[in-house]
């Protein structure tokens, strides 16, 4: 690995200096301090590196600053939650404000009225909505709330697509050559060790954008399902759009055999004013939220059709969906929320797309100018760089190699030690503090680490020639 650049923090320096080995070893020592603490040392596992993470010490815009003072350009932007980079200065007033004012109650809060208000004016299919706390509880209590609707059990999903941690929710996500099956008949994988088989026997896998084969496997459950359950731009499958004949006949068949249709928008609502569904001519029933529409706290949230979101209604005279938390819509999430989506106004979010149609431009160029068999994906302000020459059409086909992994981890790696953070899939986001700079500099970066890599690519075109 290239060792990591401290770069100086004004904007026009170049990095030149190399850290220290007395620099280096904090983040060490920290990690073995961790070790003994925290199972791998940790709390979440996507800031694991070798030989060990590094730890924040601060970040600003787009520019995140370890504790050993190297400065790097954020696409990771916490997995895709920061729309606008970090500590960005009207959120951080207003949050300082509500902080002052109190964190949580057990009371109810105006600004969460008015955060409800907004975002159900941003997509005429929001009836109504309620938060809760994380992408994982959003869409595990719209699965919930299907069965509570339905009174059915099984829910339906795409093979490979990641929906957080429910147990039904990520069935499949880490399929593989050894475990998935028949594609005309994917197997419900589990992920956890112990799942129990009840849970998998409830979830129907169906291959994405494979319209004949997807309503073959939906039409054996037709009586039996729930809902079914769709990330429009799912980051596993390949971070490939759905097709909008795939997300139309999901919509007739649901609506023809009494199920419900549920789009996970967790990650994409994004990449529209109203989510990545603004470009598909079909209303789901239930949507999933969170991320960035917590302006930088934790958050979710779930949307819908009213007489569906009313089985959580506490006034019914039988409630089919008991529903509530802690710190659900708490005033400090619900106040940053807020304030980061009025910022990401309908113009921010065109100027925010345009700027991801730039950078898949200038990222295919690099492939081009490198002579490599790699491609990007991607649509809005979302970009996955694959080691691949095409760009993969499902699960099994973006489905990494272990040369090609390898390959991944190489890029993913020079583009750090180069100063840029990215999804350890090399995927990457984009924040609307991001300026041209900013993505001309990860294009010079890219190519340079395309073409280092140009053995290897090599080595890997030679292996699959003898395979053949």
């Amino acid at each position: 690995m290239m060792s990591a650049i401290k770069q100086k923090h004004d904007e026009n320096s170049n990095p030149t200096e190399t850290r220290t080995e007395t620099e280096a070893d904090r983040s060490a020592k920290l990690y073995q301090k961790a070790l003994k603490l925290m199972p791998g040392g940790c709390s979440r596992n996507t800031v694991l590196r070798k030989p060990n993470p590094l730890y924040a010490e601060s970040a600003a815009g787009c520019l995140v600053t370890d504790i050993e003072g190297t400065q790097r350009v954020d696409f990771a932007n916490n997995m895709a939650a920061l729309i606008h980079g970090h500590a960005h200065p009207e959120i951080t007033r207003q949050v300082t404000e509500q902080l002052q004012k109190g964190s949580a109650f057990t009371l109810a809060t105006e600004v969460e009225i008015d955060y409800a208000e907004h975002l159900c004016g941003r997509n005429s299919g929001f009836d109504k909505i309620r938060f809760v706390n994380s992408g994982t509880e959003a869409v595990m209590s719209c699965l919930k709330a299907s069965r509570a609707y339905t009174g059915r059990a099984k829910i339906a999903k795409v093979e490979g697509a990641y929906h957080g941690l429910y147990d039904y929710a990520e069935v499949s996500q880490t399929a593989s050559p050894a475990t998935w099956g028949e594609v005309s008949s994917p197997n419900s994988v589990p992920v956890a060790f112990g799942t129990p088989q009840a849970a998998l026997d409830d979830v129907v896998v169906i291959p994405f954008n494979d319209v004949p084969r997807a309503i073959a496997i939906l039409d054996k459950h037709k009586d039996e399902l729930a809902c079914v359950l769709v990330d429009l731009l799912p980051h596993r499958v390949g971070l490939i759009p759905a097709s909008t004949e795939f997300v139309v006949v999901l919509r007739e068949w649901t609506e023809k055999n009494g199920a419900l249709l549920v789009f996970d928008e967790v990650i994409t609502f994004r990449n529209g004013y109203g989510g990545a569904q603004d470009s598909y001519p079909v209303t789901p029933d239930l949507t999933a939220m969170g991320k960035m529409i917590g302006g930088g706290f934790p958050v979710g949230a779930l949307a819908g059709k009213s007489d569906i979101m009313d089985v959580m209604n506490p006034l019914n005279d039988k409630v089919l969906f008991p529903h509530s938390g802690t710190f659900s819509a708490n005033p400090v999430t619900m106040v940053a929320g807020l304030s980061a989506m009025r910022l990401f106004d309908r113009e921010a979010v065109t100027k925010l797309n345009a700027q991801g149609d730039k950078l898949r431009a200038m990222i295919t160029d690099a492939i081009t100018q490198a002579n490599v068999p790699v491609c990007v994906t991607g649509a809005g302000s979302m970009f996955r760089i694959h080691m691949k020459s095409t760009p993969p059409a499902n699960y099994r086909d973006a489905f990494a190699s272990p040369q090609e992994a390898k390959l991944m981890t190489a890029l993913v790696d020079h583009l750090f030690d180069n100063g840029f953070m990215m999804i350890n899939t090399c995927s990457g986001t984009l924040s609307t503090v991001m300026t041209d700079r900013e993505l001309s500099h990860f294009a010079e970066v890219l190519l340079a680490g395309l073409n280092s890599l140009k053995p290897q690519f090599d080595a890997l075109k030679s292996s699959a020639t003898l395979t053949e």
